[in-house]
């Protein structure tokens, strides 16, 4: 395929790949839709845009042509490129970039990084490093573990310990692990808490 015009034209191809799991969620939404786009033509819902749904005047109809062409569709993802590489590391790429991408969405969720409200470089930049810290370590976590950082915060967040000082002495209370905990730190290569 030849896109651009003059000097900046070039030529790209399209590599496809077909994943049932993406079938199964692609048709999953595919079925969602449709079921709204019938409740607007019904007039049970108010309208609102909907790609299965053909409007011309007052007249409102569900366009089941392209409801099959995305149903034939489903599993299906094209990914566009210039580079002269074997089709799966183009794809590999891809997926690389939506790694970094959903840790960005991770980052904003589950580590809570909150708005950056800072006007000096320097703390811009401290701020900056804690979250990209934090996120390095949550995905050594995922890595070691295979679990999401939800799941892991899940599982560790009620562990409590604790230290008692009485006249002087300390005391130290350890937390009480069950298997799943347990199974974490041995992933982490963690022989205890504490």
């Amino acid at each position: 395929m030849n896109t651009g015009k003059g000097q900046a034209r070039g030529t790209r191809r399209v590599i496809y790949q077909y994943r049932a799991s993406r079938a199964s969620l692609d048709l999953l939404n595919i079925d969602k839709l449709l079921v709204k786009a019938q409740r607007m033509v019904a007039g049970a819902t108010e309208f609102k845009r909907n790609r299965f749904l053909k409007v011309s005047g007052s007249k409102k109809e569900i366009n089941y042509e392209l409801v099959e062409k995305s149903r034939l569709r489903a599993g299906i993802k094209g990914y566009v490129t210039d580079l002269d590489a074997p089709a799966q590391e183009v794809i590999d790429a891809y997926h690389q970039l939506f790694q970094v991408e959903r840790s960005f969405r991770m980052a904003k969720s589950d580590l809570k990084a909150r708005a950056i409200f800072h006007h000096v470089r320097g703390s811009i930049e401290a701020h900056l490093t804690v979250v990209f810290v934090a996120l390095a370590i949550s995905r050594h976590i995922q890595a070691k573990t295979g679990l999401s950082i939800r799941k892991f915060k899940h599982i560790l967040e009620p562990l409590r310990t604790g230290v008692l000082s009485v006249n002087g002495t300390q005391q130290r209370f350890r937390p009480q692990l069950d298997e799943a905990a347990r199974a974490i730190l041995r992933a982490l290569d963690i022989d205890q808490i504490w």
